[in-house]
């Protein structure tokens, strides 16, 4: 609780996580005849911050997104996943603010033995031209 109000104080948005949805006939959708579906899974108070640039010529811009356990855990349980980890496994992009950025790594704080605010290090998602 006291994760979500620091996070709620520093400016507490809202990211959508883009899932893939779970498709009951798997063997067809391996296959291709039945399409993917994809849903926009809310979390909230996150909080954003750019990352100190590298030196590295041509280097991307990296992001860290400080999002709330007890969201994430709400939606674990709201879309029958095992843990948060199956969760990141299954979203394809994040958006923030109208951006679209992919996750590179999470990593998670814990305090007696709780996890309390999970950290996604993220860069952003280049438009491809068809």
């Amino acid at each position: 609780m006291l994760a979500d109000a620091l996070l709620r104080n520093a400016g507490g948005a809202t990211a959508l996580l883009r899932v893939t949805g779970a498709n009951t006939a798997s063997g067809m959708s391996e296959v291709g005849l039945v399409a993917t579906t994809f849903a926009e899974v809310p979390v909230s108070p996150v909080v954003m911050r750019k990352l100190r640039p590298g030196w590295q010529e041509g280097g991307e811009s990296k992001w860290e997104l400080l999002v709330s356990a007890s969201s994430v855990e709400q939606q674990v349980n709201t879309l029958d996943l095992e843990s948060a980890q199956a969760l990141f496994a299954i979203t394809l992009a994040v958006t923030v603010g109208g951006q679209d950025y992919l996750i590179e790594s999470v990593a998670s704080n814990e305090a007696f033995g709780q996890v309390y605010l999970f950290r996604l290090l993220l860069r952003e998602a280049k438009q491809q031209s068809l």
